[in-house]
């Protein structure tokens, strides 16, 4: 099944258009169903140290960063978001906004990066611009995307209708799967460097999981060419580390 990015419906819409703020809500559901905010947040909470900031690029409505600070992950301080919409009204008062387009203008410096239904939206060479783009103090980057394969298409489709959701989402959850990734494509399109320690998996729910350790972190050990079939996973593993179980 090969990559093709097409263009999202939800992209194009105001924020202000009903459609937009049904199609918003609509991707609660998706997150809720893929269990990606829940996996970000134990991936940090267990690779992650104490007083480490974090930058989420392509932040949306901001719902996950605000769900790191209530889970006590990061201080409101200790976090910074990037997107081209303008900080959501919800968003702490204390934490970082930075509105704009991350090719133009340098990342924030932090030492954690994540990004949640975002890297997807790219092209290989814009990837390894991102992954270049990565400030040299990030030691841990987390990502979840959708999983490319036919059968999470299907699985899309029955779920969509199940929960009647928005034309919007039915339209652009076939494209995102389509967009997605699978086994390593996603480590080496960023193409982060011989520093870096990549590991990446599928669910059964459709979502494609990646971490990336700098080396020097001290969290990152030597790669086991195995097959990590545990918990309904594919992917390298990282050796004598329990797998981040997801609820």
């Amino acid at each position: 099944m090969k990559r093709v990015l097409s263009q999202e419906i939800l992209e194009t819409l105001d924020d202000d258009d009903p459609a937009a703020i049904k199609g918003r809500k609509d991707l609660l559901w998706v997150n809720g169903i893929m269990g990606n905010h829940r996996w970000v947040a134990k991936t940090l909470r267990r690779l992650g140290r104490p007083g480490w900031s974090v930058l989420e690029i392509g932040a949306g409505d901001g719902a996950l960063g605000e769900k790191l600070i209530t889970q006590g992950i990061c201080r409101p301080s200790q976090l910074h978001a990037m997107d081209l919409s303008g900080q959501p009204a919800s968003w702490p008062s204390e934490a970082h906004w930075k509105q704009g387009d991350l090719f133009e203008s340098p990342l924030p410096e932090t030492e954690i990066v994540v990004a949640n239904l975002f890297l997807h939206h790219f092209e290989a060479d814009q990837l390894g611009r991102i992954g270049r783009a990565v400030p040299t103090t990030v030691r841990l980057m987390v990502a979840a995307e959708p999983a490319r394969y036919a059968f999470h298409r299907i699985q899309g489709g029955l779920f969509c209708k199940l929960m009647r959701l928005h034309e919007v989402t039915r339209h652009d959850m076939m494209v995102s799967i389509g967009a997605g990734f699978r086994g390593d494509e996603l480590g080496k399109a960023l193409n982060l460097g011989p520093d870096w320690t990549c590991r990446a998996w599928c669910t059964v729910f459709g979502a494609y999981r990646f971490v990336a350790e700098r080396s020097g972190s001290a969290l990152v050990r030597p790669m086991n060419s195995g097959i990590d079939h545990s918990q309904g996973r594919i992917g390298p593993v990282l050796e004598k580390r329990k797998p981040v179980r997801e609820s």
